[in-house]
């Protein structure tokens, strides 16, 4: 039924859009592909997973998996970003690259490589909606995906932290002469795409119950292809993106089976750029600082 097919890719591509706008505010800000967002994604899958089994109720165990990952991030920009920001361009990139080595191998080495069943604090419930069937907690996680970002863009069009990340954008040396503190600017933007990274690892381990340490990479591979597609450098293009991504990942399983969906949903996002190489979006997100 492609009714129902689409209210999955929907569910399925809330998920990739929290990791789509993640990439998108520090390529956007910094002109910087953080590889560590991998990692922080997998934190919030594994550390859900564990929190839960330890018996923390799931609220407190949602709130440090976050501050978990806002605190991974935050490191990785003390020790790439700020640390390496003088470096030719790829060291940071490279940097970013041995943080998601280091993740992965330590939650490898700590709890091992098995896939992990993680224990859902609440029945999955679901709802018939004109025959069609909608999981509630996907569809929260939908609605706070949408609000999340919703509130970001007001950050950034709105409020001053907001107005210096796209000074910073446009150039960091002018920034710096008009008085904003990058490095007090700066870190927002990476706990903002920490949140984001985690939450989406949160999501993904509730939905879909298994986490395991190499599970924010092929996640990862479908966020940056829908922030592509979507428009460098735009956070509503990175929405639709993420969608559109999981639209197509779910009708292709539907259609042409499991082991044909990179082929077709790799080969579609090919296709739209090989019409619009600027992305969905990309009229409006040229140049940098078009947050």
């Amino acid at each position: 039924m492609i009714e129902q097919q689409l209210v999955n890719g929907l569910m399925l591509g809330s998920i990739y859009v929290l990791v789509a706008v993640a990439f998108t505010l520090t390529i956007g800000v910094l002109n910087f592909l953080n590889f560590s967002i991998p990692g922080i994604f997998m934190i919030g899958g594994m550390f859900t997973w564990a929190a839960l089994g330890a018996g923390v109720p799931w609220i407190p165990a949602i709130a440090l998996v976050l501050l978990a990952g806002a605190a991974a991030s935050l490191v990785v920009e003390r020790f790439t970003y700020r640390w390496m920001r003088a470096s030719d361009h790829f060291v940071p990139l490279v940097s970013s690259m041995a943080f998601l080595i280091l993740m992965e191998n330590l939650v490898l080495n700590g709890w091992g490589s098995d896939l992990q069943r993680v224990a859902v604090p609440f029945p999955n419930v679901s709802v018939h909606v004109a025959g069609l069937i909608v999981s509630l907690p996907q569809l929260l996680g939908l609605a706070v995906t949408v609000a999340l970002v919703c509130v970001l863009g007001v950050l950034l069009r709105r409020t001053r932290v907001g107005r210096g990340l796209r000074t910073i954008a446009e150039s960091p040396d002018t920034a710096i002469m008009l008085g904003v503190d990058i490095f007090k600017v700066v870190p927002v933007v990476f706990v903002i795409s920490g949140l984001f990274t985690a939450f989406g690892g949160i999501l993904f381990a509730l939905n879909y119950q298994q986490v395991q340490p190499f599970m924010g990479e092929e996640v990862a591979l479908k966020g940056i292809s829908a922030m592509i597609v979507g428009g460098m450098g735009s956070i509503w293009g990175a929405v639709a993106g993420g969608l559109l991504i999981g639209i197509a990942e779910v009708a292709s399983i539907q259609l042409v089976g499991a082991d044909f969906v990179d082929i077709v949903v790799y080969g579609l996002l090919l296709l739209i750029l090989m019409v619009r190489p600027t992305g969905l979006f990309g009229a409006a997100a040229l140049g940098k600082g078009k947050l």
